[in-house]
């Protein structure tokens, strides 16, 4: 009968300082994993798998070379959809403002109350790696910020769908208008972009990972410019 034996998972002295997250101590995988270590490692528990099961992000990011930039990337990868996204609701909450008073409910529904909350709430997750910073160790598989992360991203574009829902039923006839229907080559038009625009973002970075110069494949059982560091716990 066929076996398959998991991967071996590493504590955080066992791996180079590249991967190392704030506050989590174990259950990472060896970098050097092979593709079958990679595809089982997402049916054992790592300090990786919830985040695995809750979203599927194809990343590459310079995260070797420069880890700085790839965090700022993966921040910015956040935080422009969200501000695109809403620009809408800012400019109507702006002409309120500028009246000097409220537009009541239709200006910010409960929908949109609960979806900048859970944004707000993930950007802070994302940055101040709580709860696992307090207790390192204690959270390496269950509860660190990342998953409370994910969790609070699923939540907070449920309640930004709900709200845009709402949005089109109270405001269709007013929306009518002004503007006209968007048809059929406006639509195929958009979709195209976005499609364009997508396959260049994937394009540049993986072509990036050709360019890039590889210090990160094992030498001897050992990382080029890794040093043995024994972390005080």
């Amino acid at each position: 009968m066929l076996s398959l034996k998991l991967p071996q998972l590493l504590r955080i002295h066992q791996v180079p300082r590249v991967f190392w997250e704030d506050g989590i101590m174990s259950g990472y995988r060896r970098p050097s994993s092979s593709a079958l270590d990679c595809v089982l490692s997402s049916f054992q528990m790592t300090n990786e798998t919830v985040n695995i099961w809750t979203h599927f992000l194809p990343t590459w990011f310079p995260e070797l070379e420069s880890p700085g930039l790839s965090k700022i990337l993966r921040t910015a990868a956040f935080t422009y959809p969200f501000l695109f996204d809403n620009l809408p609701l800012f400019y109507r909450l702006g002409l309120c403002w500028g009246r000097g008073h409220s537009c009541g409910q239709e200006a910010l529904s409960t929908s949109h109350g609960y979806h900048l909350f859970c944004a707000l709430l993930t950007g802070f997750l994302f940055a101040s790696h709580l709860p696992e910073r307090l207790a390192p160790g204690r959270f390496d598989y269950i509860g660190h910020s990342h998953q409370l992360f994910h969790i609070c991203a699923v939540l907070g574009t449920h309640f930004q769908l709900e709200a845009v829902l709402a949005d089109m039923g109270s405001r269709r006839a007013w929306l009518a208008t002004q503007e006209p229907p968007l048809g059929l080559v406006g639509t195929v038009a958009t979709l195209g972009l976005a499609v364009v625009g997508n396959l260049l973002i994937i394009a540049a970075f993986t072509a990036s990972l050709f360019w890039g110069p590889s210090t990160w494949w094992p030498i001897g059982g050992r990382y080029k410019g890794q040093t043995t560091v024994r972390p005080h716990f």
